[in-house]
């Protein structure tokens, strides 16, 4: 079956050293959280709100062992007045056996505005 995985994170600058610490931290965790391989991986949307420009947070999957043939590709999110600003947003696609509702969406630092539905139901589950 495939699935998608949601994820965001926010970051405190623009600088490119935090936006590729940040992007992998998400990553990692988003495959962690729903036991990913990469070879499962279809590919890997990465937007970004166009308040971050220091660099491809892309780079940041080419730091993990075993990523370096996952398709990835960057995109600026659309400006919606009142959006959360210097925030990186992850759709990774992957192939799986869990249903919709076991798949695990991370958002991490303020990103946990985004979804709070998910993120409470993320911490329902745990404490189970």
């Amino acid at each position: 079956m495939i699935r998608g995985i949601r994820g965001a994170v926010t970051v405190e600058h623009n600088d490119a050293d935090e936006i590729i610490q940040s992007t992998k931290q998400l990553i990692e965790e988003m495959a962690s959280q729903n036991e990913i391989d990469p070879e499962t991986i279809a590919q890997v949307l990465i937007s970004v709100t166009t308040d971050l420009n220091a660099t491809f947070p892309a780079k940041a999957l080419r730091l993990l062992e075993g990523w370096k043939y996952v398709p990835v590709m960057c995109m600026p999110e659309i400006e919606v007045p009142g959006s959360l600003p210097k925030c990186i947003r992850v759709m990774m696609t992957v192939n799986t056996n869990k249903a919709q509702q076991e798949v695990e969406h991370v958002y991490l630092n303020d990103a946990v505005k985004l979804r709070p539905d998910l993120v409470e139901s993320n911490h329902t589950k745990e404490r189970r």
